[in-house]
Order: structure tokens, then sequence, then C-alpha cells
């Protein structure tokens, strides 16, 4: 994100980003799992093909971009950078993508455990461990968290091909997730 623009993970900014992440996903791109950090988003994505996925961005950016200028009453651009992606093709790269991105707060905060609010984290279901309903771990004020905010996996690397390599406990971190 533009450098000026108050946090990511801030409730008021936060929350306006649900209806952006569901209505860029489609036919031919699907938003599947998310991390908000303070000043950039990581994503996992399905796209048909190279082009799906540089329109399903394209326009995620832009749903994304006008919902925080909303909620931060301002106009002007909130991107400083292109997106960045990288192909998940094997069952191991795809588990440890999920690592990377349902964890990534703990890269970047220093978050010691629990899941992250900020993320698609709480209606994961591949946890090693019995996961409480993301009702019970999500403070009343967020409870809108609780729902939904992505399409559901339709490729079987993001539905089942990943478990091969083991449910992910959770409090795996990126770092020893991205080792090789």
């Amino acid at each position: 994100m533009r450098s000026g623009l108050r946090s990511l993970r801030e409730p008021t900014v936060f929350h306006c980003l649900r209806p952006a992440f569901l209505a860029a996903s489609g036919e031919d791109f699907r938003v599947v799992h998310f991390s908000v950090q303070r000043d950039h988003l990581h994503l996992l994505a399905e796209a048909a093909d190279r082009e799906a996925l540089a329109r399903g961005m394209h326009a995620l950016a832009i749903r994304v971009a006008r919902a925080v200028n909303r909620a931060l009453r301002r106009v002007g651009g909130v991107f400083a950078d292109r997106y960045h992606a990288r192909d998940l093709p094997t069952p191991k790269a795809v588990r440890n993508g999920l690592v990377y991105v349902l964890a990534n707060a703990r890269k970047h905060m220093r978050v010691a455990s629990g899941l992250d609010p900020c993320s698609s984290a709480l209606w994961f279901d591949g946890w090693a461990e019995n996961r409480p309903a993301a009702a019970a771990v999500v403070p009343l004020a967020q409870r809108e968290v609780a729902r939904r905010w992505t399409a559901p996996a339709r490729t079987w690397l993001l539905r089942i091909g990943w478990s091969r390599y083991g449910k992910i406990v959770s409090d795996e971190a990126p770092a020893r997730a991205l080792r090789r």
C-alpha cells in the first residue's frame, strides 16, 4: 500500500474488505484464503489461467482501493506496487503457502500464537488441533469476521492435496514453513 495510509488491520478499514474479496471471486478467479497486514495483503487464489489471474487481481485491486478510500474518506491511489504472483504446483508448496498466508501475522507482527482475526484462519478447516468455532475466538465486536469472506477452493491441491503433508499446527510459523 502507499505510505501514509492507516493500517489495513484497523477495524474500520479491515471490515470494508469483505465485499471486495467476495465480489472479486467468480468462475475463473477466486480468493480462497487471505491475510491482511498493516500495509499489504497476502492471498491464496485460484485462477483458470494467467489471463484470469491478471483480470481477477486487477478487479480485486480496484475493489480494495475503492473500499479503503471509502473507509478512510479519501481519494487517490492506494496501491504503491503491483501484485507478486507465485505458482504453487505441488501439495507441499500449497501447504507451505497456507502456513505462510494463515500465520503471516507471526512474521510481520511477532504474534506468538492464536488465530489471526485479520485472516481467513478462522474458518480454515485443516488445523491439526480441534479449533473452537470462529465466533468463540473472535471478540464480539468482530463477529462479522466469523462469516466466510472468500470462495471455497475448487482445485484438488487447495482442497485436499496439501493435506498429504499433514494438517497445519496452529502455532506453525511462516519461516519454518518456507524452509526446504
